[in-house]
């Protein structure tokens, strides 16, 4: 009898998918397009300027190792961020506050658990499609692993919240600032419109991610036994407490501080451009503030902030070791050459395949090309110009973008955001795939419906720019393999 095949640990699956990168190097011809110096300075690919490198690189086995550290460094942001949070987050359970806010809202749902999923799935859908934040609700992690586990649910439940929350908030976003509003500047749509179609569709495909974790969470319920995370430990392991401290006037105003904090936050990312390293420093005056109010001394609260740094090591080099995947493929300036051959099968499909097609093949490239913005900047400055050619308008362009963008960001390794939500949460990379696929093929059938049916019923047509008067001149033009290439002059 054979031993049952064992899922390698995510360290192993990430590593191996850097030597599958490392390899497509030597493998996949490498070139560029032409770029744009845009007035926001940021760079952004000309259509039809695809060509060979004049050099074709050949990585060494040295670059492969050296991109390790490299990539580590690369996603220091991340990784440091989500280190100050386990150690802020560790200070505060100390003082008796995390267990008394997970007492307290017991109390509201420990007999509602479907109130409790909606409402942060909700809540965090709308917070990521309005202001696009992600990275802001790691400090929400524990909390909601440790509140899971009290209601006899699961950490895979407080993770499914998060990150299905925040995933659908940016797939269907009506203006996020960072996916939404750049696709449609570099598509050359006004900034705002066709906002009514996205609004509609928000409350259908938040209750499709509903749908899928409160099914699990009652399963997980009904028979603990069929629980994803029931061999593994957690951060949090060992909370399963029957008693919690009341809330008393000390962990109220702590909490009052968490939620200004958040405020400032949320205030400096979207009026001073902030990101991590500024939320990092909202957090270390909050970890601080709650030490003193916690009447803890110095040494013990560095003591605890220490232990909930270490407890999230693992979760850093998972972060740093994903953004190697793609640091090997830029090395080897294979990215661009992808995007190249992915986008040409579209010129020979219908206008509703297409659209499917344009979404699927943007979901694909978030793999390799992990920030929103930045894919937009290489994507939709080929995907506009081959739209207007095959029939599907500008503005159903930007909704596949963001349809591709939006949803894979909850499956794709290289997202460092996951990578720490299910790290700091104590659940493998493997059986997040296990629990959160099937729902992305549901997203991804929805999505494609709407797609079809915004083509059949000509979405965005009103802001459609003229190829005669805009600076945008377009050519379709015979490859000499078997495909047709887009040839686009921007003047």
């Amino acid at each position: 009898m054979t031993d049952k095949f064992k899922v390698p640990h995510t360290l192993v699956l990430l590593l191996f998918m850097m030597l599958v990168a490392y390899i497509a190097t030597w493998l996949i011809p490498q070139g560029f397009f032409e770029t744009v110096t845009l007035e926001n300075g940021r760079e952004a690919v000309v259509a039809g300027t695809y060509s060979l490198a004049d050099t074709q690189i050949r990585l060494s086995p040295k670059d492969f190792f050296v991109a390790i550290p490299r990539a580590l460094a690369a996603a220091q942001d991340v990784i440091f961020f989500v280190f100050i949070v386990g150690g802020v987050l560790a200070i505060a359970r100390a003082t008796g506050t995390i267990d008394a806010l997970i007492g307290r809202l017991l109390e509201r749902f420990g007999e509602k658990p479907y109130l409790l999923i909606f409402m942060v799935i909700f809540t965090f859908a709308l917070a990521s499609g309005a202001i696009g934040t992600a990275g802001e609700y790691i400090p929400f992690v524990l909390i909601l692993v440790g509140l899971c586990k009290a209601m006899r649910l699961d950490a895979m439940t407080a993770v499914g919240m998060v990150v299905v929350g925040y995933g659908i908030g940016y797939g269907v976003s009506a203006f996020s600032p960072f996916t939404v509003m750049v696709a449609q500047q570099v598509a050359d749509v006004p900034l705002y419109s066709g906002i009514e179609l996205r609004l509609a569709i928000f409350i259908p495909f938040v209750l499709i991610g509903f749908h899928h974790v409160w099914k699990y969470a009652l399963m997980v319920q009904k028979d603990p036994k069929r629980s994803l995370t029931a061999e593994l430990s957690c951060p949090l392991a060992g909370t399963e407490q029957t008693e919690y401290p009341p809330l008393n006037a000390r962990h109220a105003l702590i909490l009052s501080g968490l939620v200004i904090s958040i405020g400032i936050a949320v205030w400096g990312i979207s009026q001073k451009g902030w990101y991590l390293y500024e939320l990092g420093a909202v957090f270390i005056i909050w970890g601080i503030f709650t030490a003193l109010v916690g009447r803890l001394s110095a040494d013990e609260a560095a003591i605890r902030f220490i232990e909930g740094v270490q407890d999230l090591a693992t979760t850093g080099i998972l972060i740093g070791v994903a953004r190697g995947i793609a640091l090997i493929m830029e090395d080897g300036q294979i990215l661009h050459t992808l995007v190249h051959y992915m986008s040409m099968p579209l010129s020979h499909l219908g206008p509703e395949i297409a659209s499917v097609g344009m979404f699927l093949m943007q979901s694909i490239l978030n793999l390799f090309i992990p920030s929103g913005s930045g894919q937009a900047y290489v994507t939709m400055p080929l995907m506009a110009p081959v739209g207007d050619i095959i029939g599907v308008n500008r503005q159903i362009a930007v909704l596949a973008y963001q349809f591709g963008d939006g949803f894979s960001n909850m499956i794709i390794p290289t997202n460092a955001v996951l990578m720490g939500i299910i790290g700091m949460a104590g659940v493998p990379y493997h059986l997040w795939f296990k629990f959160c696929f099937p729902l992305f093929i549901k997203l991804t059938l929805a999505a494609s419906v709407v797609l079809v049916l915004a083509v059949v019923f000509d979405y965005g047509a009103d802001v459609q720019p003229s190829i005669q008067d805009s600076n945008v001149q377009s050519n379709l033009m015979l490859n000499n393999v078997n495909a047709q290439e887009l040839h686009v002059a921007r003047t």
